[in-house]
């Protein structure tokens, strides 16, 4: 079971790694791992995607607590939440493929963000079952090279993750 635990951490160099570490010591797999800047400063916000069951999950998150630039942990698998995924898909494009290729565009809310004559390439964003979907239905048009962000995650309605008190 994949489990999106939502981490806001200094942002001071090293911490990535000191996560990063933590992981591999404990020897788990992590699926998907996304940093960024938060609305607050010098607070960065990492999503870590594993696949591990609820005890493992819960293990990770008391492990990450005991590293000194970790803030808050949060593990978004028991709340609702919304999670997106980007992906950029170079595709070959020869004669009767451009038209099966718009064809899987219009259905899926892809974009055409670049275009030559051999490849097109196209942003797929969306929950990451959406994003799998889009890809497999591009794989017999030749998938030339693709490259995905990784999950990004936050929880529905009004509770927010904060820092604030931290700061």
């Amino acid at each position: 079971m994949h489990h999106t635990l939502v981490a806001l951490v200094e942002d001071k160099p090293g911490v990535l790694n000191r996560v990063a570490s933590l992981f591999r010591r404990r020897n788990f797999n992590i699926e998907s791992l996304t940093v960024g800047r938060t609305a607050e400063p010098g607070i960065s916000r990492m999503t870590i995607v594993i696949d591990s069951d609820q005890a493992s999950a819960e293990r990770v998150t008391a492990y990450l607590y005991k590293l000194v630039n970790v803030l808050q942990v949060e593990d978004l698998g028991a709340v609702p939440a919304v999670a997106r995924d980007l992906a950029l898909v170079k595709v070959a494009v020869a004669g009767h493929d451009r038209a099966a290729l718009l064809r899987v565009v219009d259905e899926t809310r892809a974009h055409i963000v670049d275009s030559g004559e051999q490849t097109m390439t196209l942003e797929i964003t969306g929950e990451p079952p959406h994003v799998d979907s889009v890809i497999s239905r591009l794989e017999p048009l030749g998938i030339i090279e693709m490259v995905r962000t990784g999950q990004v995650a936050m929880r529905r309605g009004d509770t927010a993750l904060s820092a604030a008190q931290y700061s």
